[in-house]
C-alpha cells in the first residue's frame, strides 16, 4: 500500500476537499449520530474508517488523526513515531534512516502540505498521542468536539446577548 500512500500525498488537495465534505456531512448528521449513540456507532464507523484510511494513508488508527495538518502523510508511519517533524536522521535524498527504502513521512508531508489550501497547518505542533484512543474513530471524535464547540459558542453568545440587554 506504500504506492497508494504516496499517491495520497501527491493528491493532498483533492483529499483535503474530500475530507471537508465528509466532515460537513457528519456535522449535518450530528443530531442523528447523537440519537443513535456514539458508543453504539464506534465499532462500525471505526471499521469503515480503518478500511478507507488504511488504504489511502496506511492509517494506524491512533484515534487522533492529523492528516489535514500533515500534508496527508500519516506521522504514525514514522518508524520512530515522531509526530512533529523529521528526526535528525533524514537522509539527504529524503529517505528514512531506519527504513532506507521508505521516504521520510515528514518529507512527504511537507510536499503534500504545499499542495493544500490549509497547508500552513503543517507548522502546528501536534499533541502527544493518547494511546487510550488507539483503534477508535477519529471521525466521530471530531464531530463530537466540533458540535460541543459550536454549542459552547452559541451558549456564550446567548448569555452575552442576555447580559447586554440588561439596563
Amino acid at each position: 500500500m506504500y504506492w497508494l500512500r504516496k499517491w495520497s500525498v501527491r493528491h493532498a488537495r483533492l483529499l483535503e476537499v474530500t475530507y471537508e465534505v465528509v466532515e460537513r456531512s457528519l456535522l449535518v448528521a450530528a443530531p442523528l449520530l447523537n440519537r443513535l449513540g456514539h458508543e453504539r456507532l464506534e465499532k462500525p464507523v471505526a471499521a469503515v474508517e480503518k478500511v478507507v484510511k488504511g488504504a489511502l494513508f496506511d492509517c494506524q488508527m491512533c484515534g487522533q488523526c492529523v492528516l489535514s495538518s500533515t500534508g496527508m502523510s500519516c506521522p504514525m508511519n514514522c518508524p520512530k513515531s515522531i509526530r512533529n517533524g523529521p528526526c535528525g536522521g533524514v537522509r539527504a535524498d529524503g529517505y528514512c534512516e531506519v527504513k532506507p527504502e521508505m521516504h521520510c513521512v515528514w518529507v512527504e508531508g511537507w510536499a503534500g502540505a504545499a499542495r493544500m489550501k490549509n497547508g500552513k497547518a503543517f507548522s502546528i505542533v501536534q499533541l502527544p498521542v493518547d494511546h487510550r484512543l488507539q483503534g477508535r474513530s477519529s471521525w466521530l471524535r471530531v464531530v463530537r468536539e466540533k458540535v460541543a464547540e459550536a454549542e459552547a459558542q452559541a451558549s456564550t453568545k446567548r448569555h452575552g446577548e442576555t447580559g447586554a440587554q440588561r439596563p
